[in-house]
């Protein structure tokens, strides 16, 4: 194995995808669309709500915790958000009596209401619980994103706003999820609080 070149060859994947995704206009306008949501929802009192599977429960906790701190020096009020994948023992409950793909559509069920917004990110766009979450913010009529991969699976139809990473690998998929996490929230503070 040489470290080098395969070091080499997983930043070339990661630019060619970052490269690829700056071509897709109707991706970019997705994205734009997707940050106007989120600001729209804050401005009317409304909280974020996150959620993943494995790197993407990661990425959604991660995201959160920009949101509810803060994404450069720029000092700011706190925006609330929250990452539907860290209390145990919600998860566990859920999953025990109601099964893996309801714990994040349960939780929508008893926390969210408009003007929230639900954000899902799963690199197939085919994980179950992502795919019922997002069922039910359209039964609550309730704002939904979505940011995905590959061709973007059922998730695709789901969600309000749907935005796929280029990439062939889920590793370079995620690693285009974190620079859209982190512009989300760059332009969310900008348009938040302006000036």
């Amino acid at each position: 194995m040489n470290i080098r070149d395969k070091l080499f060859s997983n930043l070339q994947a990661s630019i060619a995808a970052k490269q690829e995704f700056m071509r897709r206009e109707q991706q970019i306008e997705s994205f734009s669309r997707a940050v106007e949501t989120v600001v729209r929802a804050y401005r009317h009192g409304g909280r974020l709500y996150i959620a993943g599977n494995g790197g993407s429960a990661a990425d959604a906790q991660h995201l959160a915790a920009e949101f509810v701190g803060r994404l450069g020096t720029r000092e700011r009020a706190s925006l609330p958000a929250e990452a539907l994948t860290t209390d145990t023992s919600t998860l566990t409950a859920i999953g025990n009596d109601y099964g893996y793909d309801e714990v994040f559509s349960r939780q929508i069920a008893g926390k969210m209401h408009s003007p929230d917004v639900f954000l899902g990110i799963t690199t197939s766009g085919n994980s179950r619980n992502i795919l019922r979450a997002l069922e039910q913010c359209r039964s609550m009529e309730l704002s939904s994103i979505v940011f995905c991969g590959r061709d973007g699976g059922q998730a695709r139809g789901l969600a309000d706003h749907c935005v796929i990473a280029c990439g062939r690998n889920t590793s370079t998929i995620q690693e285009l999820h974190i620079v859209l996490a982190h512009s989300l929230c760059e332009c969310v503070e900008e348009a938040v609080f302006e000036g």
